[in-house]
């Protein structure tokens, strides 16, 4: 599985220089959701890093459709409690708290 990248260019520009090829570089709220979109129905992402300030504008059914998905997982990076939010999404992929 391939990660993808959505956020603006100061944000996806350190996973550019990281190596990482499925970049959605977004300028308004409507290539965010496109974006979004594209990355829901491709089936070689596994993992999607988002601005958050991007996911909190997302509308309300896209945001729900993340949130119920296990693949691709969407993680805001730059948010406070990401270890928390990833270790909620592990735990809902796979059934079992890693942490415990």
């Amino acid at each position: 599985m391939k990660m993808a990248v959505i956020g603006d260019m100061d944000f996806v520009t350190g996973f550019m220089l990281a190596g990482i090829v499925d970049i959605y570089e977004v300028k308004s709220d409507e290539e965010m959701v496109k974006a979004v979109e594209d990355v829901l129905r491709r089936k070689d992402i596994g993992v999607v890093a988002i601005k958050p300030e991007f996911l909190k504008k997302l509308p309300v059914a896209l945001r729900r459709e993340i949130e119920e998905r296990v693949e691709p997982t969407f993680i805001a990076v730059g948010a406070t409690g990401i270890v928390e939010e990833i270790r909620e999404k592990i735990r809902k992929a796979i059934g079992v708290d890693l942490w415990k």
